[in-house]
Formats: C-alpha cells, sequence, structure tokens
C-alpha cells in the first residue's frame, strides 16, 4: 500500500513538473529529460506514468482544469446570490496566485493544434462555462449565457494582465 501511495505522489511531482516546464519553454521546445530533471527522476521513470509527451501535457491540463472546477464549485456551493460571481473571480484569481504556471500552460495550450490537447481545452472550457452559467441562472442573474461569456472574456483579461505584468489592464474601470 505504501508503495502504491509512493508512486501516486511521484506521478503527482511528475505531473507538477511537467507544468512547470511547458509553462516556462512551452510544449514544444520541452523535452521529456527536461521533465524528468525538474522532478528529480530519471527519464525513462517519465515513461513509467506517460507513454508520450502529449499523454503528460493533456494530464496536466487535466489537473488544471480540475483545480479551477474544484474551485469554483466551492464558491457555487457557499456563496450567495449577491456575490456568487465576486467570489468566483477571487478564486480565479487566487488560482491565478498560487499556481500561475497552471494558467500559463493552458494559455500555451490554446495554440496546440494537437486533437487530443485541442479536446483537453474543449473539455475543460465548457465544463467551466456551464458551471458558472448555471450558476448564474440558479442564482436569478439576468441574462446568464450573456453574464457567463463576460466573466470568462474577463478571466482571459486577466490571463493576460498577468503573463504581461500589466495590472493596469485590471484596474476596475477597465474591467
Amino acid at each position: 500500500m505504501a508503495r502504491k501511495a509512493a508512486s501516486v505522489n511521484r506521478k503527482e511531482e511528475l505531473v507538477s513538473a511537467a507544468v512547470d516546464v511547458f509553462a516556462e519553454i512551452g510544449y514544444y521546445r520541452a523535452t521529456t529529460a527536461k521533465v524528468a530533471e525538474r522532478a528529480g527522476i530519471s527519464q525513462p521513470y517519465v515513461f513509467r506514468f506517460f507513454a508520450t509527451k502529449e499523454d503528460l501535457l493533456t494530464e496536466a491540463l487535466s489537473v488544471s482544469w480540475q483545480r479551477m472546477t474544484e474551485a469554483f464549485r466551492a464558491v457555487i456551493d457557499r456563496a450567495g446570490a449577491d456575490t456568487l460571481e465576486e467570489e468566483l473571480v477571487e478564486a480565479y484569481v487566487g488560482i491565478m496566485e498560487k499556481h500561475r504556471s497552471e494558467i500559463l500552460l493552458q494559455m500555451q495550450a490554446q495554440t496546440i493544434g494537437e486533437p487530443r490537447i485541442v479536446e483537453t481545452m474543449r473539455s475543460g472550457f465548457r465544463e467551466v462555462r456551464t458551471m458558472v452559467e448555471e450558476a448564474f441562472g440558479r442564482a436569478g442573474i439576468a441574462d446568464p449565457k450573456r453574464r457567463t461569456l463576460l466573466f470568462l472574456a474577463r478571466g482571459m483579461l486577466c490571463n493576460i494582465s498577468m503573463s504581461l505584468d500589466l495590472p493596469e489592464l485590471m484596474e476596475e474601470e477597465n474591467v
């Protein structure tokens, strides 16, 4: 049992290292050797968990989307209608601050045309969009579809602001 737990931890460490490497130098420049080095393991050990670099990226993206949906779900479960959107924004800002590399990874993944990567990104966006739109609807927010699209657009602007270190994009009068 301890061996299985160690293996799970090692896989999580590997995915975390992959997130950082892919976010820093991009998917196409990254190698499994660089990921292995960052994780402090041998390159062949990477292939114990992931058959290809694309499998590793897909898992890294899935982990980042899962973090976001869990954070949003927690807000939706506790927030009142009058604070829902504000608390969702705060949750997203928290993710950006604590998991910057995951956001940068998602931004880069939007430009990767590999079908599995595209589908992972589509699936993540759809899940977030659906979750937020349904929550806005239940909260009685007028025109929940439009408000959801504005919420997502604001998130994309947050991403650009963070990645380019342009905090003025997020000044209250701009959003």
